[in-house]
């Protein structure tokens, strides 16, 4: 009987590398609040990502840059309440590692004492492979990010699709390499052609996880505000929506206001 990723109590990394030998596809999606993250978990996800994209989802920023260790720490503790069944990783801010290892170690422990979570993540390749080295030393699970990362869009100076060309795709098989050499457990592939996502993901023994990179990925990310149609202005190729959840919310509380200035609300029934 091959592995069934619902017969677990609890995802670990461990689970997450059977899958891919097994040929499990890995289903991940973002949470940032206790309610929300409630529901993921009663879904039976595989993996919550408390990302840095709460700085655009929840705090109205254009770009993941401005949100602070401290501010995603108080996410992912409302987040951990929440699951007890899925792997909850979580996204290291802009700025906590990146060329200065010891502050990145600092980062990663203040991250995992205080919010109970599973694993970190980080966007890069060699050029942060020593903090990487350095917080695995301390038996902290890693999860990398390479293709699109959103905490360098100064530099790239756009979402475009990343390594199209050759040297650009590459340097990622290299970087893919170097984070799998250096011990992560898994690494997203973001917004890259799915002919390369495709031969990193056939090259590597760890899992893969897709978001804009085609279907041969270990597994599939997504922002949860995204895909249940929430998030109003934002509608790349590679997102699919699962709901309108977004215009039904706006309809119920135009209702709502309807019925408070009517005075149909409450009524007889809804007061003591």
């Amino acid at each position: 009987m091959g592995y069934l990723q619902t017969d677990v109590t609890k995802v670990t990394t461990k689970v997450l590398q059977n899958m891919k030998v097994n040929g499990k596809k890995i289903a991940m999606i973002t949470a940032y609040d206790y309610s929300m993250a409630s529901l993921v978990e009663a879904a039976k996800i595989d993996v919550v990502l408390v990302g840095d994209s709460a700085a655009n989802v929840m705090q109205g920023h254009k770009t993941t840059l401005p949100i602070t260790l401290d501010e995603i720490i108080i996410y992912a503790t409302s987040v951990v309440r929440a699951v007890s069944r899925a792997l909850v990783v979580v996204d290291m801010p802009f700025g906590t590692y990146q060329g200065n290892s010891k502050q990145a170690l600092a980062s990663a422990i203040r991250i995992m004492k205080e919010t109970g979570a599973d694993a970190i993540k980080m966007e890069g390749g060699e050029e942060i492979l020593e903090s990487i080295q350095r917080i695995l030393s301390a038996g902290i699970p890693v999860m990398g990010h390479l293709g699109l990362t959103p905490q360098s869009i100064n530099k790239f100076g756009t979402y475009a699709v990343r390594a199209t060309e050759d040297e650009e795709a590459e340097r990622l098989q290299r970087d893919a390499l170097i984070l799998q050499e250096a011990g992560c457990f898994s690494i997203v592939l973001e917004k890259i052609p799915a002919k390369l996502a495709a031969e990193v993901t056939a090259e590597l023994k760890i899992p893969t996880i897709g978001i804009g990179a085609g279907p041969s990925t270990d597994g599939q990310v997504l922002v949860l505000q995204d895909m249940l149609g929430i998030t109003q202005q934002f509608k790349p190729r590679y997102l699919r929506t699962y709901g309108t959840f977004g215009e039904d919310i706006s309809n119920a509380i135009r209702h709502y206001i309807a019925d408070v200035k009517s005075g149909d609300f409450p009524n007889e029934k809804e007061q003591y």
